[in-house]
């Protein structure tokens, strides 16, 4: 264990009341691993390293490998747009939207929980029940009929919407449900044994609840707070193992080619903060030209999580919380801890 790292994550959870799991490692060695915190505050069950944990957002980079596959059995094309590779109504989308444009955020539709301009996630659930919300297409009422937010092409906008249209044209092109997609052609591939996209009301043993806590020190789950159950814009359950697991695979050629792979980690468009680019699926940093990491992350109501690979050590970090905030701070106490060393 590196005990440098250790310590300061012990600082950082003490500050921060972090609740969840943290792994660090390198091709050679697990560096840290560490739980805090309780999976089942009521019943007193702690986190540990078999916990599974909700990952929100984190998980379109599951999607993102799934259109690639297709690409790769040359069922799909990047530059193939949304009216040749899905049936479905959408009278106020732009014609030329291509795969590619979902991929990176620049397609410019409108989205069902627009980050730049909603804070609660839960007042979606008002009018539309999240109970109902079991499958990808009953997503589409949300936004199908909404008219374009930005112009095709015009920038880096980040949108849910983009990518419950990828799901969708994964199940058209694969027959399969999206859900049965990911478990069967990643997952399953790379032994992600423990992960899954699990429903709310049928959660499996060793599941961490969420939680969303209020500054008088009461709280809640958030089992009323999101969709039942996860799809391709996020959701899915993973162990920090499995998540590990998927990084090594991914670089490794496990999941795709080495051209396609290449393809996923380019960064195609800036963000619009200094030094941050979106490749496919996958956010990623640069220092000067270099690359630092790529990285995933996730945020719903008792749901952070952040995750990265950092190329020139061959190091991968999964920091899963139960909790709204705190992955970020102890994702950056890592890093942190690199620096110093350096």
């Amino acid at each position: 264990m590196n005990t440098d790292i250790l310590k300061k994550l012990e600082k950082v959870q003490s500050e921060h009341n972090f609740s969840g799991t943290v792994l660090v490692k390198n091709d050679k060695e697990v560096l840290t691993e560490v739980s805090y915190g309780y999976a089942n505050r009521s019943e007193r069950v702690s986190n540990n390293a078999a916990t599974r944990y909700g990952i929100a957002s984190g998980c379109k980079l599951f999607t993102a490998i799934a259109i690639c596959q297709l690409v790769e059995k040359k069922q799909l094309a990047f530059d193939l747009t949304l009216r040749e590779c899905l049936r479905a109504d959408l009278p106020n989308f732009n014609q030329d939207i291509t795969i590619h444009h979902l991929l990176t955020h620049t397609s410019g539709i409108p989205d069902y929980f627009d980050e730049e301009v909603m804070d609660d996630f839960e007042e979606l659930w008002i009018k539309t029940p999240m109970y109902h919300l079991r499958e990808l297409k009953a997503f589409l009422p949300l936004f199908q009929h909404q008219p374009m937010k930005l112009t095709l092409g015009e920038r880096f906008s980040y949108n849910n919407a983009g990518y419950i249209l990828l799901g969708l044209i994964v199940e058209q092109v694969s027959g399969q449900s999206f859900t049965d997609y990911i478990q069967e052609h990643i997952f399953k591939k790379v032994g992600m044994n423990e992960s899954g996209y699990f429903e709310f009301d049928a959660l499996p043993s060793n599941t961490a609840q969420g939680y969303i806590d209020y500054p008088d020190g009461t709280w809640k789950t958030n089992i009323y707070s999101l969709p039942v159950k996860g799809g391709a814009d996020g959701g899915a359950y993973v162990t920090v193992t499995d998540m590990a697991k998927l990084w090594d695979a991914l670089i490794n050629g496990q999941l795709l080619s080495e051209t396609c792979t290449q393809k996923l980690l380019t960064p195609h468009t800036s963000t619009g903060e200094a030094n941050s680019f979106y490749g496919y699926g996958v956010w990623i940093e640069k220092i000067n030209e270099d690359i630092f990491k790529y990285h995933v992350m996730g945020y719903d109501p008792g749901v952070s999580f952040h995750s990265a690979f950092y190329p020139h050590t061959s190091t991968s970090a999964v920091v899963c919380s139960n909790k709204s905030e705190g992955a970020y701070d102890m994702m950056k106490g890592i890093e942190e801890v690199w620096k110093n060393s350096n």
